[in-house]
């Protein structure tokens, strides 16, 4: 498959994404793409990571590691990948005025490739993952982080291939900063696994990643709730 035939296969998973014709539908999304209606959700990670960790050594180390993986993807995304691409967002592409519809006016600064949406999701969803493990909490966060991913070719302002490479990209920086965190971690704890039925292997309180999850599934609910409202 040449270059040609994968971009007019990208275009046309775009234009089965795209919305704008389903009021309730269009809001939902809307408020799911926005990273407003995610703190409660970053918040309740905050509380997750001080409440299962027994000095401010370590919390600041969990702190640290997100933050960096943050600014690797948004640094090589917004400083190098984006500039150096230049790909317009579909909304602004010429092949693609009248076409793609703007979902109640919604428009992004910048280029196309890639998604730092979804990128940013994938390194948080990733990362927590492999540092609570946890099979539910681990489902629930991907499963968050792709949602929030498709919400952007649904309003117009990214490609698949934009959101796919996000995907790959936050996660393998997720795993990269795990393991970094992991390799400084060690240095100045050696209680890696617990043997409890309250707990996880790593440390984390089933009761604290419940509080977590209330927290997502509320999140939903509110969006849901504000697109109902919207009808």
């Amino acid at each position: 498959m040449n270059l040609d035939a994968l971009q007019t296969f990208d275009k046309s998973i775009l234009l089965a994404f795209n919305g704008g014709e389903n009021i309730f539908l269009d809001s939902f999304v809307l408020t799911l793409t926005s990273a407003y209606t995610w703190i409660p959700l970053y918040a309740s990670l905050l509380y997750l990571v001080i409440k299962n960790n027994e000095n401010w050594q370590k919390i600041m180390l969990i702190i640290g590691t997100v933050a960096l993986g943050l600014f690797i993807v948004n640094g090589t995304n917004l400083g190098i990948v984006k500039p150096l691409i230049a790909r317009a967002r579909p909304l602004n592409s010429p092949d693609l005025q009248g076409i793609v519809v703007s979902v109640n006016h919604y428009v992004a600064d910048g280029y196309s490739f890639f998604s730092s949406h979804t990128a940013n999701a994938f390194v948080l969803a990733v990362f927590f993952s492999l540092l609570v493990r946890d099979r539910t909490f681990s489902i629930l966060m991907i499963v968050w982080s792709i949602i929030v991913s498709l919400t952007r070719p649904y309003l117009g302002v990214h490609y698949p291939s934009d959101v796919l490479v996000g995907m790959i990209f936050g996660s393998s920086v997720a795993v990269l900063i795990y393991f970094l965190y992991l390799r400084m971690y060690i240095r100045f704890s050696d209680k890696l696994h617990y043997i409890s039925t309250k707990y996880t292997r790593t440390g984390y309180s089933f009761a604290d990643i419940d509080v977590v999850i209330c927290v997502l599934i509320l999140s939903f609910i509110y969006a849901a709730f504000r697109a109902v409202l919207s009808i």
